[in-house]
């Protein structure tokens, strides 16, 4: 029988009793803060933080697994859109487009909306293109490789070592959703329907090979052709790319899924940004290199910098997605603007975060004239006022430093 942990991202800390193996792995695994309680044993004291989804963790003898759900804070649907926008700002892919709110937990309504995307994708066929083959043939296909035949074959033919353009379902987009659908297939808390429709499109995808462990996820480019495939494959590599605990330390097997709302939040932040900003006549670049110091040593990589048309930086923020704390904002997020206001020699800096318990302020530097200001976006408003809000800050951005 599973054992099921229900936590909430950033909520207060939990005593719950664990094996102690269990509590060790969620600890390493940099899953959830996890302690054991220095007075009674067995007892974890577990703590969620910026990380949401689910996780099992199987202890070999050890009964059932342990399944550790972390539910976000904002909605299910809230996040999704701020998923959607981050990858596809121009895109249809809005609240709406697969139902998604009927699902309390984050992992059901992502395989919910992968199957359905997924679904969509193949309704007109397995999408096909040309693929490099090289191999050892019988006949001559395409062109001889020279090289290759005299290496192995010495002049002698047959066989003859050919390369050839080959028409197929074997391509990078298939493959990328065949390896989302058998992920999905083993993490825990999948729905029983929604199962059913991965399996589905498992066979529908049966003939495309799997994607070897551990090898890098095969690239593709959006184009004309694989229009009707592209939302369902930047869904996909969300879940290739954050389905990433799945280890079997000392024994132990952990599977499992975890969104950073701390990299959601600030993909979404920099993005409605730079979409703000061009619509105004201006670029921006997100994670720009720079160095703090004179000799090029000291690298810097801030979230977002806005430049003026002729090339010169004219604004720099960071995104800093943050639990509410009694105390307000770090004094690090404000040393580290100071660090990047003073490199691009901006007078200004722009710290955006999710609304918490501090209001907008600014804060004026002794003896340098550098301003920071922070901003604070509420994601419990409809995705329409979320846009108005970084719009908003992006008027202040392309206006530039009040005198």
């Amino acid at each position: 029988m599973t054992h099921v942990v229900e936590l909430v991202e950033h909520a207060a800390v939990e005593g719950v009793p664990l094996p102690d193996a269990v509590g060790r792995a969620l600890a390493a695994g940099d899953i959830v803060d996890a302690a054991p309680d220095p007075y009674v044993a067995g007892l974890w004291s577990l703590r969620a933080g910026s990380k949401v989804g689910a996780v099992a963790v199987a202890v070999p003898g050890g009964g059932g697994p342990v399944t550790v759900r972390v539910a976000p804070k904002v909605p299910i649907a809230r996040l999704f859109f701020l998923l959607g926008y981050s990858l596809d700002p121009k895109g249809g892919r809005r609240d709406g487009e697969v139902d998604v709110a009927a699902h309390r937990d984050l992992l059901p309504a992502l395989a919910h909306a992968v199957e359905r995307q997924i679904d969509r994708a193949l309704r007109q066929g397995l999408l096909q293109g040309y693929r490099v083959t090289e191999e050892t043939s019988l006949v001559v296909r395409g062109r001889v490789r020279e090289a290759e035949q005299i290496r192995r074959r010495f002049g002698a033919t047959p066989p003859v070592e050919v390369e050839y353009d080959e028409f197929t379902t074997d391509i990078a987009e298939n493959r990328l959703l065949r390896a989302a659908v058998e992920r999905l297939l083993r993490l825990p808390g999948v729905p029983r329907d929604v199962r059913r429709g991965l399996f589905h499109q498992r066979a529908r995808l049966a003939d495309v090979p799997l994607i070897v462990r551990g090898r890098p996820l095969p690239a593709w480019q959006p184009n004309r052709l694989n229009s009707r495939y592209q939302h369902a494959l930047l869904l996909a590599r969300t879940v290739l790319e954050n389905a990433s605990v799945e280890h079997a330390p000392g024994g132990l097997h952990v599977d499992g899924f975890l969104f950073d709302m701390n990299k959601l939040f600030e993909d979404f932040v920099t993005v409605a940004l730079r979409e703000a900003c061009h619509a105004l006549g201006h670029t921006a670049r997100l994670q720009d290199p720079h160095h703090l110091d004179e000799a090029a040593t000291i690298r810097m990589r801030p979230d977002f910098v806005l430049y003026e048309p002729g090339g010169a930086p004219s604004a720099v923020v960071d995104a800093k997605y943050k639990a509410e704390k009694r105390d307000g904002f770090p004094d690090a997020d404000l040393y580290q603007m100071l660090a990047y206001c003073t490199a691009l020699g901006l007078r200004e800096g722009h710290l955006v975060y999710a609304k918490g318990n501090a209001p907008h302020a600014a804060h004026t530097v002794r003896h340098a004239g550098i301003v920071i200001h922070q901003h604070a976006l509420d994601l419990d408003q409809q995705p329409s006022g979320l846009l108005s809000d970084v719009e908003r800050i992006a008027a202040r951005l392309v206006s530039g430093p009040r005198v």
